[in-house]
């Protein structure tokens, strides 16, 4: 296997120009450039990467904080941003935090060891000061905002308001909103916009309630809520894993959907088609967001300028069998 001594070699070149060469560091002339090409083509010389993260403290891969992979909208935009990343030439490193603070330091920790050319958030419980000290380009998607970074983000009001028109304009008038977990800054946007347009209207009642973005557990809620509020003819979940969650637990408790009480998600995955009836949902551009970001991140790490401002997708109504169609 040739490595790059003989690549130097049969180039006519110091193993420092080959090595600059490889790294894009320094200067080089267009002619000691062909030659270099030239031999690794002849020698089918492949790097050694893991030797050249060492040399260059960075290497060719990108760190994925998820907070929840069991939650089917995040498996979907890690392809998005996989995709993009391949295409461009660099790997992905997926790391699950469970939404744990401590999994988030350990793993930020191995990332920054592994000397990743850079980071795509979409979440974060730790100040702003730890994302900023690991000096290398970050991404916030989804859930992140109010950090100086490049955001990717959903039009949250927007969809929020979206759902409680689709819900109001069928007929529901005691609606329960499940906002998953209350903390996080998108969920409550989306609550926001679905307040203020229901605010519009007399005889239009809310309850809200707090939920966990995790079907086994939200199910338990809801089956609760519901017994105890048996007037609920409308539901809106802040997450599509919520709405299936919805959708069950209404069935276990002998409500008809539509006809008893409507229910719609936020998220959009490919999974509510399948529920039976099938799920309402606002929503997201799961690929473009994904895309986006990845694209974002691969400029930052080869050196483009990118504006560090916060980029909103507008969503989508999907309306499925689980709310009336008039």
């Amino acid at each position: 296997m040739a490595n790059i001594k003989d690549v130097a070699r049969l180039a006519g070149v110091s193993v420092a120009t080959v090595s600059r060469y490889l790294n894009q560091k320094g200067y080089l002339s267009e002619k000691s450039k062909k030659k270099i090409e030239i031999a690794i083509g002849e020698l089918n010389y492949k790097p050694n990467l893991i030797a050249r993260s060492l040399s260059t403290k960075q290497d060719s891969s990108i760190g994925l904080l998820l907070p929840d992979i069991t939650n089917p909208f995040f498996p979907e935009l890690a392809r998005a941003i996989e995709d993009v990343s391949m295409a461009k030439g660099y790997s992905i490193i997926l790391c699950n935090t469970d939404d744990s603070v401590e999994k988030e330091i350990n793993y930020l920790q191995l990332l920054k060891q592994k000397y990743v050319a850079g980071l795509i958030i979409t979440m974060n419980h730790l100040p702003n000061s730890v994302y900023m000290d690991l000096d290398i380009p970050i991404v916030g998607l989804d859930r992140v905002e109010n950090l100086p970074f490049p955001i990717i983000t959903t039009d949250n009001e927007l969809g929020g308001e979206m759902a409680a028109k689709h819900l109001i304009d069928r007929g529901s008038k005691n609606i329960l909103v499940l906002s998953g977990p209350t903390a996080e800054e998108s969920v409550a946007r989306r609550v926001n916009g679905f307040r203020q347009y229901c605010e519009k209207f007399e005889g239009v009642t809310l309850s809200l309630q707090a939920s966990h973005f995790n079907y086994r557990k939200s199910y338990v809620v809801i089956i609760d809520f519901l017994k105890k509020n048996p007037t609920i003819d409308g539901i809106f979940a802040c997450s599509d894993t919520d709405g299936i969650a919805a959708i069950k637990a209404a069935t276990a408790l002998g409500y008809a959907i539509p006809e008893d009480i409507q229910i719609m998600g936020f998220d959009g995955v490919s999974i509510g088609e399948l529920t039976s009836p099938s799920l309402t949902s606002v929503a997201q551009n799961i690929y473009l967001l994904g895309s986006l970001a990845a694209e974002q991140l691969i400029a930052q790490i080869e050196g483009q300028e990118v504006a560090k401002e916060l980029i909103k997708i507008s969503p989508e109504l999907i309306i499925r069998d689980s709310t009336r169609k008039e």
